[in-house]
């Protein structure tokens, strides 16, 4: 077993970055302040990546704590910008989930507590019962949500506009791709230039990614587990590639960029573009050219990123 790392406190903590890495602290109160409004677990373990030598375990040359505080600020900022959006884009899908589901069948919670009214294949007969319990404990059972409790009693009955409100971007999203085949359709329908199967790849992309943001963790070096589709978007920017894969945009931020502009529209993208433009330019006024393309790069914004608007999806 590894020996555990000891106690340090404040100043020891402070210590330790300068004499042993090599960090620049240049005014060490108000390190410390922010060693103790941050931890240094999440902001010095959390944001050292672009600054550090991982072969020498010390910083680069020049490597100040405000850049480390200048990363992590950036990051605050572009975690609230970006779950702003995906929020918008949840809203979204619930409302066409439960608009074209109550237009096939009605509003009544047999029909969406019904498992022959999703694709019951066997491949998804498990996911779709698990989902199904957990609609019926929301409509039924739960006394979380005023307007659910106000359904249940007034009409008995609880539509599926009022329980997608209760459900998780995840659950959304599986809910989403249990759906028959036509209703799929006619709500990627509503997507300029995206089918079902993107729909639900895109869904899963931006759940990964809302998780992140829903629970503060590190956003600007985030990578999913699930890739988007090869979008035109790709090839119009000429995203470099990799044998016959795209080498960024696939499972990183600038993914999400590309995945919102085509489940936003188009106004709501204008707005989300115009701010992420305005928090990078920031960023760069107060960093170095060098930290401000490493941050790019770790981000896959490739050079062209900044012209995604000229472009139709």
């Amino acid at each position: 077993m590894p020996k555990l790392k000891p106690f340090l406190n404040y100043q020891d903590q402070i210590n330790n970055l300068t004499t042993k890495k090599g960090l620049t602290i240049n005014n060490p109160s108000f390190a410390e302040e922010k060693l103790r409004e941050i931890r240094y677990y999440a902001l010095i373990d959390g944001y050292k990546s672009i600054f550090y030598d991982y072969t020498t375990h010390t910083y680069l040359p020049g490597t100040t704590f405000e850049d480390i505080v200048n990363l992590y600020d950036f990051d605050e900022e572009l975690r609230l910008l970006v779950f702003k959006y995906i929020c918008h884009i949840e809203q979204r899908i619930r409302s066409q989930i439960s608009y074209y589901f109550c237009e096939k069948y009605s509003s009544s919670q047999n029909d969406y507590l019904n498992p022959n009214h999703y694709n019951y294949s066997r491949r998804n007969m498990g996911g779709i019962n698990k989902l199904v319990q957990i609609l019926a404990y929301n409509a039924n059972n739960s006394s979380a949500h005023d307007y659910i409790i106000y359904q249940r009693k007034t009409y008995q009955n609880v539509p599926l506009w009022a329980v997608v409100n209760t459900l998780t971007i995840g659950q959304i999203s599986k809910m989403y791709s249990y759906m028959q085949s036509d209703i799929q359709s006619r709500i990627s329908h509503c997507y300029e230039a995206v089918n079902e199967r993107e729909l639900r790849q895109l869904l899963k992309v931006i759940t990964d990614f809302r998780n992140v943001c829903a629970h503060n963790e590190r956003l600007f070096l985030y990578h999913s587990h699930t890739d988007i589709p090869d979008t035109m978007l790709h090839k119009k920017l000429g995203v470099p590639k990799t044998g016959s894969n795209y080498s960024v945009g696939k499972n990183d931020l600038f993914a999400i960029v590309i995945a919102m502009r085509y489940l936003l529209p188009k106004d709501d993208f204008k707005r989300f573009y115009k701010n992420l433009r305005t928090i990078i330019s920031s960023y760069q006024k107060k960093s170095s050219e060098d930290n401000t393309s490493k941050l790019l790069e770790s981000m896959g914004f490739h050079s062209t990123w900044n012209k995604i608007l000229r472009y139709k999806p």
